[in-house]
């Protein structure tokens, strides 16, 4: 009986847990299986070796049970709890399962009551509006499963950046334990381009031989070259094709050749590192994240390439929520963690009043919670302070989520939107609009709403959106979480060119969230935003400067009582030419 390979055992095993989500019970033994499955597929040495030297258990999320499965898999046997599960369901009902928003006890509905089996059967009936005959499927879930299955179409292949992470860290661990040799490993392809979504799983190292060698015992692709020819292997592992086209192109003009074996000239090798391929090339080094075209080589050589914002100019974390609205901890402990992680401020911003989901503040939760933030404040020495702010509901027709006088209790406010997601563009438009025109409003949180893999964005005029936040300095917010990442970051070069702040935001819920903050700084990079146009890159002085100088101006405005809502798109271009300057002084 012929053996089985990582790729296919991780495949049963992905089975097992996919069939255990239809069969119900304890969520977490399918996930077990999951999670075993994604670990094998990380494997940088043969699963045959890997068995008949017993180390099975040394694989993450592998204990007894699940080794005996593996082993029993990988001689080409099945096991009795397999045969069991697949007598319930045919082996199509599992693609069901992948569509975002249908919930297995939904798609066992579907399976039983209308006897759909794939995801094809599924399609045609969503079409043909036959889902609405099963009890509980209307309109609305009809339309989203269409979504989802066309999400589902486009993101075939691709994990979320965050969780390719996780697989390259765990290939990475597999190959330096497999490999004692190998140095300088370095994750490459899609993910070290810093896409919001990763399809090729590619690491390169450094081998003490010589020569080129590739692993490929899973999902992991792994190339191996010596120290010579490292640097163009990385450059030709990183891509994109565009890129290294435009490269190649710009070598041929100066007479030299560039290949995976490095740059050559006249038959010789003249750079052997990736900074010393671009030097050689008349360039400064590009960083990854700006290679997905070969457009950012001719900036290159106009010397107007970008210096991307980078982690450690993050100086304050201004999306955060605590346990009085939808966070896991307490405000203490989110303080704790931002100051421990060297952050200068936190910005609170618990969910408003209208957010009832989501354990929105009502005014005098609101007033005793920011009590507890002046209580806070005192204890810290000058290196440390929590703003006072809000993540208001925009709600339907615009407005913040609390009375115009209450409203100037925040220092600052991130203006988002959770619901009405289905109004037609022109409405939406005018209705973000109307918040971005607020003078209270510091930020625009997540503006288009979409969530990766699961969900698109609302209808929106972008552009309009965008030209309204640079017109009244409202900062555009790039949300940090993975699964969210919004504002993409193809629309970052206009927004600069339009004159747009930014604010990387972790939107954090709990203090381990506040690490999401490195995926916006990714997605800036990518974007190619500047230090000097983020707004949490101010210190906490000029960045306190900033939002009390926008608040002051609000309330002078309510105080004056005018008719009109918000300032002038030429007052807004004042503060943010000002917060320029300010940008410019502290770098």
């Amino acid at each position: 009986m012929a053996k089985r390979d990582a790729v296919e055992v991780a495949q049963l095993l992905a089975e097992i847990g996919q069939r255990m989500r239809l069969r119900g019970g304890n969520p977490y033994r399918a996930k077990a299986y999951t999670r075993a499955a994604e670990n094998l597929l990380t494997l940088t040495l043969p699963l045959e070796t890997i068995v008949a030297e017993d180390r099975l258990q040394e694989i993450p999320g592998v204990g007894d049970a699940i080794a005996d499965l593996i082993a029993k898999l990988h001689s080409g046997g099945t096991h009795p709890l397999l045969e069991d599960m697949r007598s319930e369901f045919p082996a199509s009902a599992l693609e069901m399962l992948r569509v975002p928003g249908l919930k297995p006890e939904k798609a066992i509905k579907l399976h039983k009551e209308l006897g759909i089996s794939s995801l094809k059967e599924l399609e045609d009936a969503a079409r043909g509006d036959r889902l609405k005959t099963a009890k509980g499927f209307g309109p609305a879930l009809q339309a989203k499963i269409l979504q989802g299955i066309a999400m589902l179409e486009r993101g075939t292949g691709q994990k979320h950046v965050h969780r390719a992470a996780e697989l390259l860290d765990q290939a990475a661990r597999n190959l330096r334990a497999s490999h004692p040799g190998v140095t300088r490993i370095t994750p490459a392809g899609d993910f070290r381009r810093g896409c919001e979504l990763v399809s090729d799983f590619i690491l390169v190292g450094q081998r003490p031989k010589r020569g080129y060698e590739e692993i490929s015992n899973g999902k992991v692709r792994v190339a191996l070259s010596d120290a010579a020819h490292f640097g163009a292997t990385l450059l030709f592992a990183t891509g994109s094709e565009q890129h290294v086209a435009a490269l190649k192109q710009l070598a041929a003009k100066k007479g030299m050749q560039l290949d995976e074996n490095g740059l050559q000239q006249n038959g010789r090798r003249i750079a052997k590192s990736e900074e010393e391929i671009y030097a050689a090339l008349g360039l400064p080094f590009i960083a990854p994240e700006l290679r997905e075209s070969g457009d950012v080589v001719a900036l290159a050589l106009k010397g107007r390439l970008p210096r991307p914002v980078e982690d450690s100019d993050i100086r304050g974390v201004l999306h955060a929520h605590t346990n009085q609205s939808d966070g896991v901890h307490t405000l203490a402990q989110m303080a704790k963690a931002a100051r421990s992680r060297d952050y200068a401020y936190l910005g609170l911003t618990d969910h408003s009043q209208s957010a009832h989901y989501a354990g929105g503040l009502k005014p005098d939760e609101v007033i005793a919670q920011q009590a507890e933030v002046d209580s806070l404040n005192r204890t810290f020495k000058d290196d440390f302070h929590i703003f006072k702010g809000i993540e208001s509901d925009i709600v339907a027709d615009g407005s913040l989520d609390y009375p115009v006088e209450f409203l100037g209790r925040f220092e600052f406010i991130i203006a988002s939107v959770h619901s009405h997601f289905r109004m037609e563009k022109k409405a939406q438009t005018e209705r973000i609009l109307r918040a971005v025109a607020n003078p209270f409003t510091t930020v625009l949180g997540h503006i288009t709403g979409r969530q990766l893999l699961r969900r698109p964005g609302y209808e929106l005029d972008i552009e309009r959106v965008l030209k309204a936040c640079a017109d009244h300095g409202v900062a555009v917010e790039i949300n940090a979480n993975p699964w969210r990442l919004d504002l993409d970051w193809r629309w970052y070069r206009q927004a600069l060119e339009m004159g747009c702040l930014f604010s990387i935001n972790a939107d954090a819920h709990s203090t381990t969230e506040i690490d999401l903050t490195h995926w916006g700084v990714v997605m800036a990079r990518k974007g190619g935003v500047p230090k000097a146009r983020v707004l949490n890159a101010l210190e906490r002085e000029p960045f306190a400067s900033h939002i009390e100088a926008r608040r002051t101006a609000a309330l002078r405005r309510i105080k004056k009582k005018t008719s009109s809502p918000a300032p002038s798109p030429r007052e807004g271009g004042r503060r943010r030419m000002r917060l320029l300057r300010v940008h410019a002084k502290t770098r």
